[in-house]
């Protein structure tokens, strides 16, 4: 039986060298394993540190990955080689994140947007592709190449806008929409570009045959993976999910992903639209979501490799050499993209102000453009040195955006006059609605609870101004005659305008606490004598929220809580007095009877505050514990930040227990604390 190592294209070598009937040494096999567990250590040693100090600096893991590839790359420390084996594990990075891209896809969320999807996002890919093509054929090069580096050069970073977007609560902003939906039809745009890269690669009087066979072979796979797909995968789904196995599951996720990968693969097209076909065909069902969790670690895993073999590839000596030629890339791939997205958002009525930031988040490049570049260098259509080039400009761009992110709201308020001008006429709407009011309530956010909200204030006859980034919201709310303005409440000439020095109380209706500590921050300067009411999602954040000078905090878990007792308790018969008076003692306790939960497997992991919540945590206390017969006074377990909540002994709960209670064997002490000091104090009571 032949063992053959290497690659495809070089398996009949290996069979001759190997012969038919020969084995591999076992010290062979030994210095091969050896070598991929080395691997293997490099990798997650290096991505681990990198990805942990990016996290720390607040940037992207993304380009930590690409600084990592650069680092122990072939060019750098030489510690991992490129050779296929690496890049073909890496290019099931690329499937999972276009099986991500399709399970975004959703034709009501194009309706909804396709004035900035096929508007904005149509005219920008087309722009740039066409003004890179025609800068490529002035210096010389073939119009192949320019059609290649247009489409890689023209995406922008899906992983980095949206992350920074979401952090700087900006998704819903008139900028915000216009990225995403730029971002959506580049991402939709990748597809044609992956089918027509390969066909490039042909000789020049056989491209036009090629990319034809390669369309009617992705029309004939669409056709038949959608016609007959959407017939069979809701069946088959509801089929596995009824065995109630998450490995089963799991396992059948995987296997109609990659099979569909291979199905691809095998017609001659892309793994990655095979991929990008099953996340499509799962969005249009119930198990999106689940789908999504399921597959997340697979997809940051591969993702991750993916990018540290796009760093492996970048020679800094080379980018050295070419130091003048990757500087005038990069500063041509900000300033054209710039121009093109605030040219066209001109051209469709956008205002200066955001034409602008829209300009400024998308300018740099994104990692569609390096899985387009990487396929084009494979594909032999560009030249090493090229490759080199526009790959070094690329990731310096993905470098410097988290900083363009930043600094963009100063950069538009330097350079538009006319930005000035669209903020004065917003402030005075907000300022013209405020003037009649006075003792009024600002309400921060008009989602749902603001809503809720103004309605209760208004039966009550009290005044109401909302504030809220959402402009269609907003437009919907305000010619229904509600008392809403767009206006953002975390700046300060915002909440001058709305009336702050006039308001009698200030609400933050949405649970973010990074933005209600700002708004939080400006009231106290402003006008520290006004109630602020805040709202957030449980009791994590209460404490730094009263700190920073919030008069009340609700926490919407504890609160859902406290109205299941209360309607529970009046349904069993407790007297209605007794439970009003019970509700009030937790509220006046500042929720400490909710504090803390019991964690199960059904609860979600995972998220990212998770590990700061306090939890309740229960330990029995047998005759060989050393707490037996000690105090809780003399336990202390105060020291290490866990307090008793209560002691169960013979059946019968007592909670609050005195500092001098005595530990016997068989009692059960709760606990609450964080998970790490739980586990200090448990260690305490059991083994001293």
């Amino acid at each position: 039986m032949a063992i053959c190592l290497g690659n495809a294209a070089g398996i009949e070598d290996a069979c001759d060298k190997v012969g038919p009937r020969a084995h591999p040494q076992p010290r062979a096999l030994s210095r091969i394993m050896h070598t991929t567990l080395e691997l293997v250590l490099i990798l997650l040693a290096t991505a681990v540190f990198v990805v942990v100090l990016f996290r720390q600096l607040r940037l992207p893991a993304l380009i930590g990955y690409l600084l990592v590839g650069i680092l122990i790359g072939p060019n750098a420390l030489g510690w991992v080689e490129d050779n296929e084996g690496t890049r073909h594990l890496a290019e099931f990075g690329v499937v999972f994140l276009m099986f991500s891209v399709g399970l975004e896809f959703s034709l009501s969320k194009l309706v909804t947007m396709r004035q900035a999807v096929f508007g904005l996002g149509a005219a920008q890919v087309a722009a740039t592709t066409l003004l890179v093509i025609g800068l490529c054929l002035t210096i010389g090069l073939p119009w192949r190449a320019g059609l290649v580096l247009g489409g890689a050069l023209t995406m922008s970073s899906t992983a980095i806008l949206a992350k920074m977007l979401a952090e700087r609560s900006e998704l819903n902003s008139q900028h915000g929409r216009a990225v995403i939906g730029v971002l959506l039809f580049q991402d939709l745009a990748v597809v044609p570009f992956l089918i027509l890269i390969p066909a490039l690669a042909q000789p020049p009087q056989e491209i036009a045959t090629h990319l034809g066979i390669a369309l009617l072979k992705a029309a004939i796979v669409l056709a038949v993976v959608l016609y007959i797909g959407q017939r069979l995968l809701r069946p088959w789904f509801h089929l596995v999910a009824r065995q109630k196995s998450p490995e089963l599951f799991m396992l059948n996720l995987l296997l109609f992903t990659l099979g569909l990968a291979w199905v691809t693969g095998r017609a001659g097209l892309s793994l990655a639209l095979g991929a990008f076909l099953a996340g499509m065909l799962i969005s249009e069902t119930e198990y999106r979501y689940q789908v999504e969790q399921d597959i997340r670690p697979f997809q940051d895993v591969l993702m991750g490799l993916f990018f540290v073999t796009i760093g492996m590839q970048l020679d800094p000596a080379e980018m050295l050499r070419h130091l003048p030629a990757v500087a005038a890339v990069l500063a041509g791939l900000l300033l054209i993209k710039f121009a093109v997205v605030g040219g066209l958002s001109r051209l469709l009525s956008i205002d200066p102000g955001t034409a602008m930031r829209s300009g400024l988040l998308l300018c740099a490049a994104g990692e569609f453009g390096l899985v387009l570049l990487s396929l084009a260098a494979s594909s032999k259509l560009l030249a090493p040195d090229v490759v080199q080039i526009v790959l070094a400009a690329m990731i310096l761009s993905m470098l410097v955006a988290p900083f363009i992110i930043e600094k963009s709201e100063l950069m538009v308020r330097r350079w538009s006059s006319a930005d000035w001008m669209y903020r004065a006429m917003a402030l005075h709407n907000i300022a013209a609605q405020a003037l009649a009011t006075e003792s009024h309530v600002i309400i921060c956010g008009y989602g749902r609870t603001g809503q809720y909200l103004a309605r209760l204030l208004d039966q009550e006859g009290l005044q109401s101004i909302a504030l809220d980034v959402d402009p269609q919201r907003v437009r919907e709310a305000a010619a229904a005659g509600e008392s809403v303005v767009f206006g953002d409440a975390a700046r300060r000439e915002v909440l001058i305008a709305a009336g702050v020095m006039r308001a009698k109380a200030l609400v933050v209706s949405y649970a973010d606490t990074a933005s209600a500590l700002r708004i939080l921050n400006l009231v106290h300067e402003l006008r520290p004598d006004v109630p602020v009411i805040v709202r957030t999602i449980d009791e994590s954040d209460i404490e730094e929220l009263k700190h920073a000078g919030a008069a009340e905090v609700v926490p919407e878990i504890m609160e859902g809580s406290l109205m299941l007792a209360s309607h529970a308790m009046m349904l069993v018969g407790v007297p209605f007095n007794r439970v009003l008076r019970r509700i009030r003692d937790t509220r006046e306790h500042r929720y400490d009877l909710f504090r803390g939960f019991f964690r199960g497997v059904t609860d979600e992991a995972g998220e990212d505050r998770d590990h700061l919540q306090p939890r309740l945590h229960s330990v029995l206390i047998t005759a060989d514990s050393m707490a037996v017969n000690k105090t809780l006074r003399e336990l202390n377990l105060m020291k290490v930040g866990v307090e008793v909540t209560a002691i169960r002994r013979r059946n019968i709960r007592s909670p609050d227990p005195d500092p001098e209670t005595r530990l016997l064997d068989g009692d059960v002490v709760v606990l609450r604390g964080l998970e790490e000091t739980l586990a200090l104090a448990e260690n305490s009571l059991l083994r001293g």
